[in-house]
């Protein structure tokens, strides 16, 4: 679908995630957030601006990328200020709210120890020192996600302090910015900028003010867009991250302008990053933080897979692409990022009961990388004392889940992701609210049942003996009168078999292609129910330059394979490899489980979804022969 469908995304407390396994990773990452002390937070800022001279705080204080000596110290504080705003935006916790309004105050205070603009936890040399061409890391980077928290706190959370200080900061850099030609500036802006670009559109969006608007063409760097804008390939065996915010920038740009370049220069990075380029079966693009050649994939299977910002960035671009098409294929890109990105390298939590232990920690905070090779395992970070890039999308990532699950365009409302979850709309004056569960296809009511203990005796019990291999979203409208309205019910990719849309278990439609939206369109009456029915299956998924090496996917989640070193796998006919992977232990309680083991193999392995892994050592790719 092509064209401009200009829809919106909701977000905020009218979209409730209700769905367990999400609520318990935002709770998580919540009480991570809450219970980081303000002061070492705070602690490099208040360095700068000289309000924190004593010498007894080594032994508590933030290490790694926080230390006081690295040079991105303070770029955390950015990221914990936006995922905070984030938090609050969704649940409205007013405790974190107080903790992050408490930190913008303590900003204050430096900025004005810094003479009333700068408020940076780095020194202005920096700065100077890139236009000099001297070797520093990345200031602009780090002052970056100070921006962005202050800005998102603004926009989320409504603290007002917060634009205050924003745009006395920026007043630095617009008279800084001034002082050089287009050329020099070229130079400086060849140092990773972060989403500078993107700031600048913020504030010209809330403020209007046109100085904003000159520093974004300040900060156009044509050097990376002119020859995106041509086509070229300016991406293979470049550091990926440092580009994607800068894409995100112009996207936004769009979005506040609406000039034409900003956003051709979005659409030509992901033809270039995603669509040319090809991706592992876990979506992401990347190794050792760079980009792969197109189309080969099969020598980058290190240890430093997809890095996790690079993942959480890429959604966020497809989130812009998607608003702007209407196309389901940069949904079906962010579902298949979150379950092997995003759930899979942060926040695993073991399920150690009823006796039975590990030798490993119970839990994992954040991979930084995802390791492809064979025999690899997840590397968890600590809380305390790393803070890398990724650290800081951890938070953010983790702190909304209920956005991107639904848009809407006046009449019509798109059901873009399936998670448990709800969702109020105003369908041109109509209250409409729509509940949407999975039906767990266990003899539980799908749309009743409370409690993991109270089960229903109910047809199910006895139609599905065994794993039904579907997925079950229903949504029931809820409506204080009749509303002619057009429900987008998307059809994912990965669906194998015929998927089924039924309203008041009546089918209305029925079809074997997936990538599609299916519309809707009647007079909904309140309880309305609609029963969408998603076969899913093994399928594999070779690398796009070896067809013999494959990894093996449940839907649109990857199967990590459990052993300890590359294993050759007899597949007779790859276009059915449900002959290979059957189901294994597929149901505790309640639950039909997504778990498999070979047959017919010489060894066998057990296959577990990717975001289940923790300590394991595991495989994602396996060659393969008849």
């Amino acid at each position: 679908m092509e064209g401009n469908a200009n829809l919106q995304e909701k977000r905020g407390r009218e979209v409730r995630i209700l769905d367990p396994e999400l609520q318990r990773r935002q709770a998580a990452n919540r009480d991570y957030m809450y219970h980081l002390e303000n002061r070492f937070l705070l602690l490099n800022f208040n360095l700068e601006a000289g309000r924190d001279t004593s010498s007894n705080v080594i032994e508590d204080m933030h290490g790694g990328w926080e230390f006081p000596t690295c040079q991105l110290r303070g770029h955390f504080l950015g990221h914990w200020l936006s995922a905070a705003a984030m938090n609050y935006h969704a649940t409205g916790d007013r405790e974190l709210k107080a903790k992050a309004d408490a930190i913008i105050a303590e900003l204050e205070e430096c900025q004005k120890e810094n003479g009333g603009s700068w408020v940076g936890p780095i020194p202005e040399k920096y700065l100077y020192w890139i236009a000099g061409g001297k070797r520093v890391w990345a200031p602009h980077y780090t002052i970056h996600k100070v921006f962005m928290g202050l800005l998102d706190m603004y926009e989320f959370a409504g603290n007002q302090t917060a634009l205050k200080i924003a745009e006395n900061f920026a007043e630095w850099f617009y008279d800084w910015s001034a002082g050089y030609s287009r050329e020099e500036f070229d130079d400086i802006l060849d140092f990773e900028t972060g989403g500078m670009l993107e700031i600048w559109a913020q504030l010209y969006d809330f403020t209007g003010n046109e100085k904003y608007r000159e520093l974004m063409e300040r900060y156009y760097r044509g050097r990376l867009f002119d020859p995106l804008l041509r086509g070229e390939d300016v991406l293979t065996n470049m550091h990926a991250n440092t580009t994607i915010p800068e894409v995100i920038g112009c996207a936004r740009a769009y979005d506040v302008t609406g000039e034409e370049k900003w956003r051709r220069i979005a659409e030509s990075y992901w033809e270039l990053a995603v669509t040319k380029r090809g991706c592992y079966a876990t979506g992401g693009q990347t190794c050792g933080e760079i980009w792969s050649p197109m189309k080969k994939l099969s020598a980058r299977l290190g240890q430093k897979g997809q890095e996790h910002c690079t993942v959480y960035n890429m959604m966020r671009l497809a989130g812009f692409l998607f608003r702007w098409t209407g196309d389901p294929a940069y949904l079906d890109y962010q579902e298949r990022n979150l379950y092997n990105g995003i759930m899979a390298q942060a926040y695993w939590q073991g399920n150690f009961t009823h006796g039975f232990t590990s030798p490993y920690p119970t839990k994992g905070l954040l991979s930084y990388f995802l390791p492809m090779q064979a025999g690899a395992r997840k590397g968890w970070s600590s809380k305390t004392d790393d803070f890398f890039c990724c650290h800081g999308t951890l938070a953010q990532a983790n702190a909304a889940f209920n956005r991107g699950i639904y848009h809407q365009s006046g009449r019509t409302i798109y059901v873009s992701q399936y998670f448990d979850s709800e969702a109020a709309f105003d369908v041109e004056g109509t209250s409409v609210t729509l509940l949407q569960k999975r039906d767990p296809l266990t003899g539980s009511s799908h749309l009743s049942s409370d409690s993991s203990a109270r089960q229903s005796v109910l047809e199910d019990t006895r139609k599905w003996p065994s794993n039904p291999d579907c997925l079950v979203p229903c949504l029931r409208v809820q409506t204080p009168e009749k509303i002619q309205m057009t429900l987008m019910i998307r059809i994912p990719w990965w669906i194998a078999g015929k998927a089924q849309i039924l309203v008041n278990e009546k089918e209305v439609f029925c079809t074997e292609q997936g990538g599609i939206f299916v519309p809707l369109e009647r007079t909904w009456e309140d309880k309305d129910v609609v029963r969408i029915v998603l076969p899913r299956a093994v399928k594999a998924q070779a690398l796009p330059d070896r067809e013999d090496t494959v990894a093996f996917l449940y839907g649109p989640v990857v199967l990590a394979g459990l052993c300890e070193e590359e294993r050759l796998l007899h597949v007779p006919d790859i276009a059915h490899p449900e002959s290979v992977l059957v189901h294994d232990n597929e149901r505790e309680w309640g639950s039909w489980k997504s778990t498999f083991r070979t047959v017919g193999q010489e060894r066998g392995i057990r296959f577990i979804p990717l975001y289940e892994v923790g300590y394991d050592t595991y495989g994602i790719y396996f060659p393969i022969k008849p």
